[in-house]
């Protein structure tokens, strides 16, 4: 891993840090069992699809995950996480 890739993936970690913990658990999710469909993120996590829907677009504002439209299902969208450094030190 370069060392410009590691500063980046340190500089999403800290900002994964200062979100609410509705993002962090959708982004834990999202590490665990990826790609998932926010209504798939909605069953796993037990919150509601408005807070998974937050949650979505304050980690794709954070450039900590990202959608990509489901080829199976075109009005989809498929959200996975962006690496992250394993700590903040």
């Amino acid at each position: 891993m370069t060392a410009v890739s590691t500063s980046i993936e340190q500089q999403r970690f800290d900002r994964l840090v200062n979100l609410p913990p509705s993002a962090k658990l959708v982004f834990r999710v999202l590490q665990h069992d990826q790609p998932l469909t926010s209504q798939d993120i909605a069953e796993k996590t037990l919150l509601p699809k408005r807070t998974v829907r937050d949650a979505l677009n304050r980690l794709d504002d954070a450039d900590l995950a990202e959608g990509h439209v489901d080829p199976q299902q075109p009005r989809t969208q498929l959200y996975t996480p962006l690496p992250v450094a394993e700590s903040g030190g």
